[in-house]
């Protein structure tokens, strides 16, 4: 006859989260992404990419067509005071970029970028296509 035993997911995570203790190894950290919201208006796409912790020079958009670039540097500012330990810093501090392609060219010269709050806010304008030229032959 089979050993049966039941077993509740919850119970393994109540006595793990009661009885283990706060894990403060190293353990690996995982490069964060940049979140992002893309939104069609009419001839334009607006981008609301979050940014937090980042310094608006720290910020660079490139637009080549139809992609677009987003990078970005955490830099880390050290403030230590006396008689204090640190024992432990999970906040990302390095560099972050997405690149993404959209359904249309962008017009380079009409795009707008704003930063406000952690939150980089694009507007970048769709280039119009230009009607077919019909060339002559000589």
């Amino acid at each position: 006859m089979a050993n049966i035993t039941r077993l509740d997911p919850l119970d393994d995570l109540f006595r793990g989260f009661f009885v283990r203790p706060v894990d403060m190894n190293g353990t690996p950290q995982q490069q964060p992404s940049i979140k992002m919201d893309v939104t069609e208006q009419g001839n334009s796409y607006l981008v609301h990419a979050e940014l937090p912790g980042v310094k608006k020079p720290d910020i660079h958009v490139i637009v080549d067509g139809n992609q677009v670039s987003i990078s970005a540097e955490i830099k880390q500012e050290k403030e230590t005071r006396e008689g204090e330990r640190l024992l432990r810093s999970e906040r990302y501090f390095g560099k972050v970029s997405r690149s993404f392609q959209l359904a249309q060219e962008i017009d380079e010269a009409q795009a707008v970028a704003k930063f406000n709050d952690g939150v980089l806010e694009l507007t970048l304008p769709k280039r119009t296509a230009s009607p077919n030229k019909r060339l002559s032959i000589e």
